[in-house]
């Protein structure tokens, strides 16, 4: 019986290391233009350092569009070179204008996917094309792949999200309702990670807590999703802890994060290591309790989340709940991320394979 459950065990684990191989390889490549457009928010927002609504209008197209193409394009090239990058792109344009919010989870499907099906076709029907038509049938091929790709998505993955988002508000009512609070960032954390923050906060937090708010003067509701403390912790644990390429663009992230409120600036992180969002679950459960244990809550929804906006928020004689609460998550969200990133001696195997299929497409690229 040990015999025929190691050699499982073995290929759940290489089929968790491929999934967040492939997570790695879509998303830290971008990583770039993540820091580009939370710094543009951070900045140019009306609630931002230096507000400005002319360069402001770059933030909403770079988040619902840029960001998700780029993530379908180089989910798409990792698959099958250029021909699959492009393809990709196409298709996640799709997802993008059938869905309302940032479509980053339909994009690592729907690009690699598309990329796959001409992949296929390649390999049965294009290498048989005669030279002489092989540039008429690779674009025809690539545009109807494409389009009935993009087609697709926005008929199905757009609807699909939308539904998950409902279904996900759901369950954070229905613990909300019977006090169970610190277990609302089992659902809440990971809903993060794929980019519903907004929906998950605006959609079902805040509209509890300013009925709550009227009643008692302050709600809890406003620092369930908005807590830095997660976030910041796993970065920092990036920073100290992990591979070169978190290393290399953590410090910025901080920044932004924890200053600017742009917490979407973490999730990529954890998109790379999966197995982070079991630090960002249990940073968020920790801050929940403290803020529970202490009465502490918020006048308002601290938009962006940042630890200047919440404390602008907290109302007299709350700012030691509500620091105390952000200072607790940062240090167990920073503890359990340094476990799981082997505090810098292992190998992080999601990002070594994830590098690995990018350098090889790359290779063959050229």
């Amino acid at each position: 019986m040990t015999g025929e459950v190691r050699p499982r065990e073995r290929n759940i684990r290489a089929s968790i290391q491929r999934i967040g191989g492939n997570l790695a390889g879509m998303v830290m490549p971008n990583i770039g233009a993540f820091i580009a457009w939370g710094l543009i928010t951070a900045l140019f927002e009306p609630d931002g350092w230096l507000p400005n609504a002319r360069i402001a209008e770059i933030v909403e197209p770079m988040i619902n569009v840029l960001l998700p193409v780029l993530i379908g394009y180089t989910g798409g090239r990792l698959v099958h070179g250029p021909r699959g990058a492009v393809v990709g792109a196409v298709a996640t344009m799709g997802i993008v204008v059938g869905a309302g919010i940032p479509m980053f989870l339909g994009a690592m499907i729907v690009g690699p996917a598309a990329a796959f099906l001409v992949k296929l076709f390649d390999n049965s029907v294009g290498d048989r094309v005669p030279p002489g038509f092989k540039m008429l049938v690779d674009n025809f091929s690539a545009g109807i792949i494409g389009g009935a790709a993009a087609v697709s998505g926005m008929l199905a993955i757009g609807p699909a999200v939308e539904a998950a988002t409902i279904t996900l508000g759901d369950g954070v009512r229905a613990l909300l309702a019977t006090n169970l609070l610190p277990l609302v960032s089992l659902l809440i954390e990971p809903a993060k990670i794929l980019f519903l923050n907004n929906a998950i906060n605006h959609g079902v937090l805040a509209p509890l807590g300013v009925t709550d708010a009227a009643e008692n003067g302050k709600a809890i509701h406003f620092l369930l999703e908005t807590n830095p403390g997660p976030g910041l912790g796993i970065l920092v644990a990036c920073l100290v802890f992990g591979r070169q390429a978190m290393r290399a663009t953590a410090p910025a992230a901080i920044v932004i994060h924890f200053f600017g409120g742009i917490h979407e600036i973490y999730f990529p992180y954890v998109l790379a290591a999966p197995r982070l969002v079991i630090a960002a679950i249990a940073g968020g459960a920790t801050g929940v309790l403290v803020f529970s244990l202490t009465d502490a809550g918020l006048t308002a929804t601290p938009s962006p989340g940042s630890i200047i906006a919440l404390l602008a928020v907290t109302p007299k004689g709350g700012y030691v709940g509500v620091v105390g609460g952000v200072v607790a998550a940062a240090c167990v969200s920073f503890l359990f991320a340094a476990l799981l990133l082997k505090f810098g001696r292992g190998n992080d195997s999601a990002i070594e394979q994830g590098g690995a299929v990018h350098r090889a497409a790359s290779h063959r690229a050229r």
